[in-house]
């Protein structure tokens, strides 16, 4: 038999374990659509590693990978200000602790369902271990939704929903930090709570806390400068920059609001961004200012915007963002945002580069358009990895009771960006699919996850 029969015939074997596995998981857990597609979007790009090294097959890496270690569904009874109970669901994924503490956020969002959380809590897996650091992967949250609800009735909910989540987490057992619908105050609230029940003051249970009490300088700015500089990183690559490029930013939340500071400080105009009820498109450039205003301390709509720019435009539903003419666009909103058809219109209009700094905000069609119009792609799991890689630094300085400056922790976010990036070039390339940086993270990720399994034996 020659070589290349021999690959040939390695690569049909790994389709073949791959195909059955991802069978097994979709008749195990029906009707969890959100969940298939992560795990698919995954196995698909892990059969050249499997034809390379059969052990990974041998062992059965792939069976338990995809099987979290545990599954945590409780309720949340809390009081409305009308005086009235509310129950809510809440739920927590500890998928795969073998590099160290399960670590992931919490999401407060109407959406929020099993699915979901074991859609985001896979993803976490090979996120987190393309940081370098020694963290686990996990996620959790809530169907509670906090639009329109009092500052007495957020704290009540996320005390109750601390009341039954402390049990299951720890510094060194699992460590969680915000999401969407959960940022400073929310993380304040729980671990107010935390300290109440647990009698003691443990700050490395939460990330993502005030500066004033255990919090890092630079976490909350982690995950949109982190995003900005791997999309930095793939534009040198072409001989490319931000500089004079025109940027179309979605959500306007922690992650969009800082993607949009730190694209304009390296010389881009923004020119477009949004909420879940439309999206404002201002050719001057996005001013900052009034977003934060609006966002961070009046807590409205994006739509206030125009009445303090009158040139600006507001459209209502936020998909039309993606009709807007960009040579960079970075989804910052939530998963699935970019569908096919919005993937072709983006193309058409010329977009250069794509990075994705919510989780998994492209479809596995939208991803395709792109790969096959040869757009600059940063998947999620290395483009979105910034605010846990800092997540990392804080549970680090609280260990040692110690904080850095800003300028520490952000030079040390920007090392680690590099390095995810160099990591997926370098395994893409290793694996012959250069240039494709979904299928070289998903490998770097796996590979890191995978040996550390194979180390510690079936467990």
């Amino acid at each position: 038999m020659t070589l290349l029969q021999n690959v040939n015939k390695n690569d049909a074997a790994a389709a073949r374990y791959v195909k059955e596995v991802y069978e097994t998981v979709v008749r195990r857990n029906p009707h969890e659509h959100e969940f298939h597609q992560a795990v698919k979007e995954i196995f698909d790009s892990l059969i050249p590693i499997f034809a390379k090294y059969p052990i990974y097959m041998e062992q059965g890496i792939l069976e338990r990978i995809v099987e979290p270690e545990r599954m945590i569904t409780f309720r949340v009874p809390w009081v409305d200000d009308q005086g009235k109970v509310q129950v809510n669901r809440g739920f927590r994924v500890q998928y795969n602790s073998v590099l160290g503490p399960y670590k992931g956020g919490l999401r407060f969002h109407p959406s929020v369902n099993a699915s979901i959380i074991k859609f985001l809590g896979f993803e976490q897996i090979f996120k987190n271990a393309l940081t370098g650091q020694p963290i686990g992967g996990g996620k959790g949250g809530s169907d509670f939704d906090p639009k329109g609800k009092s500052e007495g009735e957020i704290m009540r909910f996320t005390q109750s929903f601390m009341t039954e989540l402390y049990r299951y987490i720890g510094p060194d057992v699992d460590v969680p930090a915000g999401d969407i619908g959960v940022g400073a105050r929310e993380i304040g609230y729980m671990f107010g709570q935390y300290r109440r029940i647990r009698g003691a003051n443990e700050p490395g249970v939460l990330t993502g806390k005030g500066v004033g009490y255990g919090g890092s300088l630079g976490r909350k700015e982690a995950t949109g400068y982190g995003c900005v500089y791997f999309v930095e990183e793939m534009l040198k690559s072409k001989g490319l920059s931000f500089e004079g490029s025109t940027v179309v930013v979605s959500g306007s939340g922690n992650v969009a609001i800082y993607a949009i500071q730190k694209a304009t400080q390296l010389g881009a105009k923004v020119v477009a961004c949004s909420d879940s009820n439309g999206y404002i498109y201002d050719p001057e450039g996005i001013n900052l200012e009034t977003v934060q205003q609006l966002k961070e301390v009046e807590r409205k709509r994006i739509s206030e915007y125009v009445k303090h720019h009158p040139h600006a435009e507001y459209h209502e539903g936020c998909s039309g963002i993606w009709s807007i003419p960009c040579d960079i666009a970075l989804p910052c909103a939530t998963q699935n945002e970019i569908d096919e058809v919005a993937a072709r219109t983006l193309v058409a209009n010329g977009v250069k580069a794509i990075g994705e700094g919510a989780n998994m905000p492209s479809t596995l069609e939208a991803i395709e358009v792109f790969l096959d119009n040869n757009v600059l792609f940063g998947p999620a799991k290395a483009a979105n990895a910034g605010g846990v890689a800092v997540s990392a630094l804080e549970m680090a300085q609280n260990s040692m009771r110690y904080s850095w400056s800003f300028y520490d922790v952000d030079r040390k976010l920007h090392d680690i960006m590099k390095e995810i990036y160099q990591q997926s070039v370098e395994a893409a390339e290793e694996f012959g699919q250069s240039g494709n940086l979904v299928v070289g993270a998903n490998i770097a990720g796996f590979k890191r996850v995978a040996d550390a399994m194979l180390a510690h034996g079936v467990i």
